[in-house]
């Protein structure tokens, strides 16, 4: 489906289908010629040492300016939720440095952005649609202007407005010399209807996926307190004591043990849980399950790393250990591990994502520990409907702060 024969399981227009009104003609939502040139002009851009540092300076300055201080601001508080503070950071920083745009969401008041909770709503309808008995229900009810569909609409129109005045600020202001990802795209494409899908795509990239990442890997270091120790020596190791900081994109990627434990955790908590494609042709898979044009297919990353055929006995238990040979991370086949899709839809932003969540794991618990409250303190998280991966309930904690707090 990933590689050899890429082209016969594409993303299918059913999938387009239940996703258009959201994602319009973005990254994840096409196929073909339209997916190809956005590849191409994502993959240029991201790979790029300048775009790299530029972001490595946004989540730096986050964490630095907004995150701590909310956070020591906040540990006083019975009850803070982890991923209420981890999605206002990820949306921070990915509006930050996709279109230069700052809704200051970590801002000690804690204020909510019409973007924001536009774009909740919308991930979270648009994910219903594919969960309906049957699609004639939502088409029906999208054609009535009903219910759950009205609701679609009203979060993708404030979309399409922000979204738009956002390109129209970036062209008055001029984008020739900004550092953006946006203003990298101008520089090639003049339809903004084309520019707001999209930048609605890098949006979910950015911010959803980080923000789950973020969110299960605190709670699994939160449970395993050998694994929070273990990053801590690492770091005290590799970056120094006292006020020592990550300076650059490549000092985080010296953490091979704290690199381990972010692969671990999406391994067990992917923040896209599963991928469906739609067969073009008759094929048959390699175990010779045949596979009758048009049918639905899809590979579920969440079963896979709970699966003993490919990760052994132990399976179920977080331990960064076994990405770890002689203390250096050993990455594993991406078709095992399709966390980050594989082949030719590899994620094109996975260097940066691992960036921002290493930054922010090292900033963390250097400063504080943080404390499960219920139900998370036994029990494994419920999920929410949505097109990623986010704990029904939130992530309850406290915070205290280590008695030689380490700034970043």
């Amino acid at each position: 489906m990933l590689k050899t024969r890429f082209d016969n399981f594409p993303k299918g227009k059913p999938f387009s289908t239940i996703l258009a009104d959201f994602l319009g003609r973005g990254i994840f939502n096409v196929d073909g010629e339209s997916w190809s040139f956005q590849k191409k002009m994502a993959s240029l851009e991201l790979s790029s040492n300048s775009i790299r540092s530029f972001a490595f300076d946004v989540v730096r300055f986050e964490i630095q300016h907004r995150l701590v201080p909310l956070l020591m601001v906040k540990q006083n508080e019975s009850v803070l939720d982890l991923q209420d503070v981890f999605k206002r950071f990820s949306f921070d920083s990915i509006c930050r440095f996709s279109f230069g745009l700052d809704p200051m969401c970590l801002e000690l008041s804690l204020p909510i952005s019409n973007f924001a909770l536009s774009f909740d709503l919308a991930s979270k309808l648009s994910a219903e649609r594919a969960m309906s008995v049957s699609p004639l229900i939502w088409k029906l009810k999208r054609l009535l202007n009903l219910g759950s569909e009205k609701k679609l609409r009203e979060a993708v129109r404030m979309i399409d407005i922000l979204a738009k005045e956002v390109i129209r600020q970036r062209r008055k202001k001029g984008f020739s010399s900004q550092k953006d990802l946006l203003s990298r795209f101008m520089r090639s494409v003049n339809d903004d209807t084309y520019l707001k899908d999209i930048i609605i795509s890098f949006l979910l990239a950015g911010r959803d996926t980080v923000a789950s990442a973020l969110t299960s890997f605190f709670w699994l270091v939160a449970k395993h307190p050998e694994v929070e120790s273990a990053i801590l020596v690492e770091a005290e190791r590799v970056i120094g004591k006292d006020n020592k900081e990550i300076r650059s994109f490549e000092d985080v990627q010296q953490l091979q043990y704290l690199h381990a434990a972010a692969y671990e955790s999406m391994r067990l908590y992917p923040p896209v849980q599963f991928d469906s494609k739609f067969c073009l042709d008759d094929d048959v898979l390699p175990d010779g399950s045949f596979v009758k044009r048009g049918s639905r297919v899809s590979y579920h990353a969440y079963a896979m790393g709970r699966m003993e055929e490919i990760w052994g006995l132990d399976c179920c238990e977080f331990r960064p250990e076994r990405w770890l040979k002689e203390g250096v991370f050993c990455p594993q086949n991406p078709f095992k591990y399709p966390v980050f899709q594989a082949g030719m839809r590899v994620c094109l932003g996975k260097e940066m994502a691992l960036m921002e969540l290493k930054s922010v794991a090292i900033s963390l618990l250097r400063r504080f520990h943080i404390q499960l409250l219920e139900p998370y303190h036994r029990t494994n998280p419920r999920f929410s409907p949505g097109l990623t991966a986010t704990f029904s309930c939130g992530l309850p904690v406290k915070l205290r702060q280590r008695h030689h707090p380490l700034n970043l």
